[in-house]
């Protein structure tokens, strides 16, 4: 749940993100990586929605649907 929270984090900030795991086996771990040139800008936006706490996450998430 997590890693597809982070992807839809960063495809909503215009990153391209893609999520790897086996959707067979949902106890092993995924990994969402992003192309090499926007790594930075990716831990960034974590970051800073890890600053912002999950209120904001819900509100920017509501605001990118409309």
């Amino acid at each position: 749940m997590e890693a597809m929270a982070i992807e839809g984090l960063l495809r909503a900030g215009g990153i391209e993100a893609v999520l790897i795991g086996s959707s067979s086996l949902p106890t092993l771990p995924f990994e969402v990586r992003v192309p090499r040139e926007e790594a930075d800008a990716a831990r960034r936006l974590i970051e800073e929605a890890k600053a912002s706490g999950p209120q904001a996450a819900e509100e920017e998430e509501l605001s990118t649907e409309s």
